[in-house]
């Protein structure tokens, strides 16, 4: 995951903004990798470069959102760990919006006809076949939207890992979508639970 303040995201989406400059002690995104930025979706790392703040350019502060280079700095300033100096050495990110790596195709659609259900039905009962978790995890985040993984899971006398591995189980249908803190039971999710109120 990468944060981002919200003043960047529309900017991220739009295509202006495709740099980022980070004070890390190492890389830690790489070229070609993929990071949620909660709520847009992912964003996709193109280049990762160490430089020192002099070798900064005024295109970098604009396409990192700024207006200039000196505003750049300025919001640099306030966390970095020592005084910016021309010397200091920073990373700068090369990256662009790649969707919204949240979503299924299918999972904003609450149309379900007979035959999507009975699809549905046979995929969850496949889920289902050593022990029955499907529906118990669906009412629950449909119940606690939003509500952090561990606690979910410990609700449910569950570790956290496997109650997640669960959950994306349940992403891959279209039924649930995730978010930086917990998830919500999808548009599709909903129709179906609604449907099949009894299973």
């Amino acid at each position: 995951m990468l944060l981002f303040q919200k003043r960047f995201h529309e900017g991220l989406v739009a295509g202006r903004v495709r740099v980022t400059v980070r004070q890390w002690e190492k890389p830690l995104v790489k070229a070609g990798g993929r990071y949620r930025v909660h709520p847009i979706g992912v964003v996709e790392v193109d280049a990762v470069e160490p430089v020192t703040v002099a070798a900064l350019t005024e295109a970098d502060a604009v396409s990192a959102g700024f207006g200039g280079l000196a505003e750049m700095l300025a919001y640099m300033a306030p966390v970095a760990k020592k005084p910016l100096r021309a010397g200091t050495r920073v990373f700068k990110v090369t990256l662009h919006h790649a969707g919204d790596g949240d979503r299924v195709a299918g999972a904003m659609d609450a149309a379900l006809g007979r035959a999507q259900v009975d699809e549905l039905k046979k995929k969850l009962a496949r889920l289902d076949k050593t022990r029955r978790w499907t529906w118990r995890v669906l009412r629950l985040i449909q119940r606690r939207p939003r509500v952090a993984a561990s606690k979910l899971a410990r609700s449910l006398g569950r570790e956290t890992p496997p109650f997640k591995a669960d959950v994306v189980k349940l992403k891959k249908l279209g039924l649930t979508q995730s978010f930086e803190v917990g998830y919500e039971v999808s548009p599709r999710g909903k129709a179906l639970l609604e449907k099949l109120k009894r299973w």
